[in-house]
């Protein structure tokens, strides 16, 4: 099966979800968000298509690696390819996280029109949702880009039928006594 990519595997990375990762960067997103760090993986067309058959063999030579994240572009544009990857993540150990400008609500409204939605993310653990806003933009908040976004537990929040997110990567605003804002993980 042909997945269409905008980059390589990418090994090491400490920034796209917990741990060291592997990060699978699909191309191809209609969500244009204003101010998005991968304008160029937006063309559906752009990338290269690759063989999910070649990246299961990168998959299977990961050493350091304790999880894959998609990225991209969106990686709901490609559900069958990318459900396909992550379902053969799991069969090797590796937690499988997932970026998307969908927030997980609009992606069960979606999945009753849609088949392949929810075998996608049966098999996603951790599912960043919502769309980058730029008036959000934030270096405080962990694994996202602006504070809008919610680091979701996928197979609690299918369990419970709501959007369930992980407690630790949590946040409010407060005010202290000197009337700064900061940011407290609860």
């Amino acid at each position: 099966m042909k997945i269409r990519l905008a980059a390589p595997l990418q090994r090491d990375s400490i920034v796209d979800g917990e741990g060291i990762r592997a990060v699978i960067w699909t191309q191809g997103c209609l969500h244009n968000c204003f101010g998005c760090h991968n304008p160029e993986t937006h063309d559906m067309n752009g990338g290269f298509e690759a063989d999910t058959k070649d990246l299961k063999e990168e998959i299977k030579s990961l050493t350091e690696e304790t999880g894959v994240t998609f990225s991209g572009g969106d990686p709901f544009y490609q559900m069958r390819e990318c459900t396909e990857l992550a379902k053969f993540c799991h069969t090797r150990g590796l937690n499988v996280w997932c970026y998307t400008g969908f927030t997980y609500e609009q992606l069960i409204e979606l999945s009753s029109k849609n088949k392949r939605v929810l075998p996608f993310l049966n098999e996603i653990d951790v599912l960043v949702d919502g769309p980058f806003i730029l008036k959000q933009k934030s270096y405080d908040v962990k694994f996202r880009g602006s504070k809008n976004q919610r680091i979701i537990d996928v197979k609690k929040s299918l369990k419970l039928g709501h959007a369930v997110e992980i407690k630790k990567y949590q946040y409010k605003e407060k005010t202290n006594s000197e009337s700064k804002k900061e940011i407290v993980y609860i």
